[in-house]
């Protein structure tokens, strides 16, 4: 390939440069060339110049070319400029396309690393830089966003609000954004009111100003623009109601349970006569405790050592016992003597009550809450934990039909409140109505999320008072308290009802946030998270 050939594939798109040599090695491409033109422009003052001063080689890095870096040794000239009023003397050329004041690589590798960096950021930059054979470090990546310029400033006519965190739980900033076209405009340090109010004033025009129900960013929007309509987030609203609900099924939490039949007086009158008869016959067949056989056997063995002639510190010693236990089982002739009226039928509290609950449960009972007030009426001492894990082992071979079913959670019910009825289950549908049936405050409340999530659904704010008014008149303190709230700010919300606006775009936007400070390794400044935020789109 002949250097006119070289010169047409990489440098096609450059005018005032010849490729006077070419050479290919296993490690770079290097091009030796020199800049052609007849007259360069003074940067000072714009004077053209054909009056050459001097000559002067610069060496450059391009972009790889088939993997392989490409090295150019350029020659320049320096001119002289002609404007007698011109603060310089001389100047260098620079050749469009290639060639930037001060630079050691070529505009092309420039604006490829600047995209790596705003991309990737600094070590992740570097490591792909390193692949693309322009190898880097992180810090001239870091320094090639800080120097690019901020995009132009625009005013939206739409504009969304929300904070985001430089450090979790110490320092928040605020991101803006245009809805419209969901582009990131600026980011604010702090998210006070009256920096937001500042930067409003500073760009009139705003027309309507999403965001959620903070107090803060409804004041500075109220400073700030006075005249921009304010439109609460619905989600943050339907979020709010669902805290609401929440707290109103933890109230009404007893009616979740389905009630237990009560039992017949004729049937529990034969079963505690037949609990009394198996308690009986279970007193007379009581078990030796574990202890009792550890007793047993520390006797054979302490009174076979003396027999053997030991004495009692050598007893102590062989066994690591204390002598005065040794004592005490030498002075007793039997073992029955040490454990007459410790352990004898106390292996178990629920040992008297075992056969009469294996009993129940072959018959179908399999309500560890129901037999243990069974056994808790014949005497019982135990607690009901003792019968739940008892009984928990031979939940294994029980049939499915013969478990006891887990009662709905607040959490389900409330979500089964506040979902839209075509997305639950049959067996949902059915508990949810079994309960409401049972407990009319979760009713009324279940019928004012329809109602709201209706009118959210059909933009439908105008009704917004009428449900206002639905809620006070019932006895839902939960709700009450849901509502007073949104009387505060009565007219975003009303907005948030019937506007197509949302805050959905910001809060995606705090998203790619949190993506871009995981890239830095959290480590990132609000300078340089700004410049990765508004120009990495």
């Amino acid at each position: 390939m002949s250097d006119v050939e070289i010169e047409d594939v990489l440098f096609a798109d450059l005018d005032g440069l010849r490729v006077d040599e070419f050479e290919l090695s296993e490690d770079a491409v290097t091009v030796t060339a020199r800049a052609c033109a007849g007259e360069a422009t003074c940067p000072a003052c714009g004077t053209r110049s054909r009056r050459v001063h001097s000559y002067y080689q610069r060496r450059l890095t391009d972009a790889a070319v088939a993997g392989r870096p490409v090295v150019v040794h350029l020659q320049v000239r320096r001119f002289r400029c002609p404007a007698a009023s011109c603060p310089r003397a001389t100047f260098v050329e620079q050749i469009d396309g290639l060639t930037f004041r001060h630079g050691r690589r070529s505009q092309r590798l420039h604006a490829i690393l600047q995209m790596v960096a705003l991309m990737l950021a600094g070590r992740a930059g570097a490591r792909l830089a390193a692949v693309l054979s322009a190898a880097v470090s992180r810090s001239t990546l870091l320094r090639l966003i800080h120097a690019l310029p901020d995009p132009p400033a625009v005013t939206p006519r739409v504009l969304g609000v929300d904070d985001f965190a430089l450090r979790k739980g110490h320092v928040y900033g605020t991101v803006l954004i245009d809805v419209e076209t969901r582009r990131p405009i600026d980011l604010l340090s702090d998210r006070e009111s009256a920096t937001l109010a500042r930067w409003l004033s500073d760009h009139p025009g705003v027309e309507i100003i999403c965001r959620d129900r903070a107090s803060g960013y409804a004041e500075g929007a109220r400073l700030g623009a006075p005249n921009a309509v304010q439109v609460a987030d619905r989600w943050h609203l339907f979020h709010n109601l669902t805290e609401a609900v929440d707290r109103c099924v933890t109230r009404h939490s007893t009616h979740l349970r389905t009630p237990e039949p009560a039992p017949s007086p004729a049937i529990s009158a034969a079963e505690a006569a037949e609990l009394e008869k198996i308690t009986k016959a279970a007193k007379a067949e009581r078990a030796a405790h574990r202890c009792a056989d550890r007793t047993r056997d520390r006797h054979q063995e302490i009174h076979a050592l003396i027999d053997k002639g030991l004495t009692l510190r050598e007893i102590s010693r062989e066994l690591g016992l204390a002598r005065n236990t040794v004592r005490k089982f030498t002075r007793a002739a039997t073992a029955e003597e040490l454990s007459a009226g410790k352990w004898q039928g106390r292996a178990s509290v629920l040992g008297e009550y075992k056969p009469y609950l294996h009993q129940r449960w072959q018959e179908g009972c399999t309500s560890a809450k129901q037999l243990f007030e069974e056994i808790k009426a014949a005497g019982f001492r135990g607690g009901y934990s003792v019968v739940r894990d008892y009984l928990q082992p031979l939940r294994g071979g029980a049939k499915a039909a013969d478990w006891e079913r887990r009662p709905p959670s607040v959490r389900d019910v409330t979500g089964w409140i506040t979902r839209h009825p075509d997305s639950l289950t049959e067996d949902e549908t059915q508990q949810l109505k079994d309960i409401l049936a049972r407990c009319p405050e979760l009713d009324a409340t279940a019928e004012h999320v329809r109602a709201f999530a209706e009118m959210m659904n059909e933009r439908g704010g105008h009704k917004l008072a009428a449900w206002i008014d639905s809620v006070k008149a019932g006895d839902l303190p939960e709700l009450v308290s849901f509502v007073n709230g949104i009387g505060c700010d009565l007219r975003a919300v009303e907005a948030g009802l019937t506007l197509p606006f949302s805050s959905g775009a910001v809060e995606g936007q705090v998203n790619r946030i949190k993506m871009l400070k995981r890239q830095m390794f959290g480590r990132a400044g609000l300078a340089l998270l700004r410049k990765r935020v508004l120009l990495a789109v």
